[in-house]
């Protein structure tokens, strides 16, 4: 192993461990590893920023922007609504989203086909009195499904594509994966359609803005004011009071907490009591005790006399400005005139103040304020609604094209009319021109993290080629293989890509693998092809936990979901993907 091969692995080990980590962001870790990686030289000043004009970036980007114009459109979500009404067993709920999820994920970002679907799902959930995580997690795991279908799908497929037409002089076309993606989704969506019944019963969620503060184990903070009906009672008499349905979590006193205060622990005017339970019980016992919501809780600011103050339940999305930060260090109410009510994460009890819980994506919110506007605000926020959505269609014609513009683009990519990167970016630019779009929120759908992460890794993944040590590790690999089948080989580049994903992002996972299994695949005397779809697949499929990829994070808030649930639905179907995958790549990509 030579001085700058070692230089090379060490880098990508410390980027791995600082993923597996999580205190920095991905794209944060990235940077980190580029910088490192052109000081010591193994990759060159010169070509230190040249992933940022890589065609990956401009395709990922554009895709972007077309599913956050479908989703606006909401010609699907208003297809589904005349469906509904049909949809009167869970099976045939399950069946339903998870397919719609699958078929839309194939043609637009599968994160951006999921984030629209779910609040779908919860409209059917509440008028068929159905606990959404029973469909939730099957449609997480369908989104993942059709991403591998066509390139746009997933970045993973992208990547793929790219790292073939370096290696052949040609990449893969748009539906190049489609013979094998859609047998894999085919099988999968099959299973799901029986598989759901493996979740665990009772996981619940809140299902439409009519509950929306009817999630379990909410935390919000009122305080005791001086005409309160607890001043000078213990602890257990508000519990009393409460019929037990509210738990006191919390008493801070003069900027002192106290923790799980013990029954006899007198209330005291002033204090600021942390109240966890149910909507209702929390909203009656405020009222019965004469509490008063903390002062952090201001009055939104109206510009009419029509102008309604209420409340709406949402999501915070992946790439949602509150990610990381609590609504004090943002300032949620001075920037976007909203309260934070309550806060719920699946599994978890809190111990901060409302205002200091550094928010996650997949916390479930309870937001106050002007209903008028918060619609928009959601949306500068970056989180989705739980709520029922009102369909504004407008313009009839306006509200299909940007499923017409789509349609053109992929039309124009099959017949090899234009290369996928131009065809993309021209349908994003068609997209702002018909309106379908705003600058404002064509820049704000674009997840810069990921395209930071890109342009920064791609370099450094270079270096590992550049420097010899794809062909090493290929090389190491392909000894381990000596003893196995064709097929055996071509299961293990696609179980060490769905093992490696949980802890890298999938597209740094592609970024690292696919060099090494087409080296891995040459030293065999196989052709690539095969193992660099096998890469694609394993990484684009993480069913096993809810941090590998968005999707499975967006749903674990909302389907009150714990970290052990996904493996017992997401077991099963990885082990389908490797016996229904692996034959369907040998025959349509033979590897001699």
């Amino acid at each position: 192993m030579t001085h700058q091969q070692m230089l090379s692995f060490a880098i990508v080990a410390g980027m791995m461990a600082l993923f597996v980590w999580g205190r920095f962001r991905y794209d944060l870790v990235a940077v980190m590893s580029l910088l490192v990686a052109v000081l010591v030289g193994i990759v060159p000043a010169d070509k230190a920023f040249s992933g940022f004009s890589d065609d990956i970036v401009i395709i990922v980007a554009s895709a972007l922007l077309v599913s956050a114009a479908v989703a606006k459109s909401g010609v699907l979500e208003a297809a589904l609504n005349r469906a509904a009404p049909y949809l009167r067993s869970e099976q045939s709920q399950v069946i339903v989203l998870v397919t719609a999820v699958t078929v839309l994920s194939a043609f637009v970002k599968n994160i951006g086909a999921l984030a629209m679907m779910i609040p779908v799902a919860f409209q059917i959930a509440r008028r068929t009195n159905t606990l959404p995580s029973s469909f939730l997690m099957p449609m997480a795991f369908g989104s993942l499904l059709g991403g591998i279908v066509t390139l746009v799908g997933t970045s993973p497929n992208i990547i793929v594509s790219r790292v073939r037409g370096e290696l052949l002089g040609e990449p893969f076309g748009m539906f190049d994966f489609t013979p094998v993606g859609v047998g894999i989704a085919l099988a999968g969506v099959g299973f799901l359609a029986f598989g759901y019944r493996l979740l665990p019963k009772g996981r619940k969620g809140a299902a439409s803005l009519d509950e929306a503060l009817n999630i379990k184990d909410y935390v919000t903070e009122a305080r005791v004011i001086p005409e309160s009906d607890v001043v000078g009672q213990t602890v257990a008499d508000l519990h009393k009071l409460a019929n037990g349905e509210v738990k006191v979590a919390a008493i801070i006193r003069n900027e002192t907490r106290s923790s799980s205060p013990l029954p006899d622990v007198r209330i005291r005017e002033n204090d600021l009591l942390m109240l966890e339970g149910e909507s209702e019980a929390l909203e009656s016992t405020v009222a019965r005790a004469g509490l008063k919501l903390s002062r952090e809780h201001r009055q939104p600011e109206t510009d009419e006399a029509t102008d309604e103050i209420g409340v709406i339940e949402a999501i915070v999305g992946p790439s949602s400005v509150l990610a990381g930060l609590s609504s004090e260090r943002i300032g949620l109410y001075e920037r976007f005139g909203v309260n934070l009510i309550a806060v719920s994460r699946s599994g978890e009890r809190f111990k901060e103040r409302l205002r200091t819980i550094t928010l996650r994506p997949g916390d479930v919110l309870v937001l106050q304020g002007n209903l008028k506007k918060l619609p928009d605000t959601l949306r500068d926020l970056g989180c989705l609604p739980l709520a029922e959505r009102e369909i504004r269609l407008g313009n009839a014609r306006r509200s299909f094209v940007p499923v017409a513009i789509l349609g053109v683009t992929m039309v124009l990519v099959a017949f090899n009319v234009l290369p996928v990167s131009i065809a993309f970016f021209g349908a994003g630019v068609l997209l702002v021109l018909f309106g379908s779009l705003t600058l404002r929120e064509a820049y704000e759908t674009i997840e810069w993290p990921i395209i930071v992460m890109l342009g920064a890794l791609i370099p450094v993944s270079e270096s590992i080629r550049t420097t010899g040590g794809t062909d090493l590790i290929a090389g190491w690999l392909s000894s381990a293989a000596q003893m196995l089948p064709p097929t055996g080989a071509l299961v293990l580049i696609m179980v060490a890509a769905m093992a490696v994903t949980p802890f890298l992002n999938n597209a740094a996972t592609v970024l690292v693998m696919a060099p090494i299994a087409a080296s891995f695949a040459t030293q065999l005397g196989f052709r690539p092809d095969a193992f660099l779809m096998a890469v694609a697949i394993g990484a684009a499929c993480d069913f096993l936990t809810p941090i590998g990829h968005q999707c499975n994070t967006l749903v674990m808030g909302p389907g009150g979901y714990r970290f052990g649930d996904y493996w017992r639905l997401g077991l099963p179907l990885s082990l389908i993907v490797v016996v229904v995958g692996t034959p369907l790549i040998m025959v349509f990509w033979p590897l001699r």
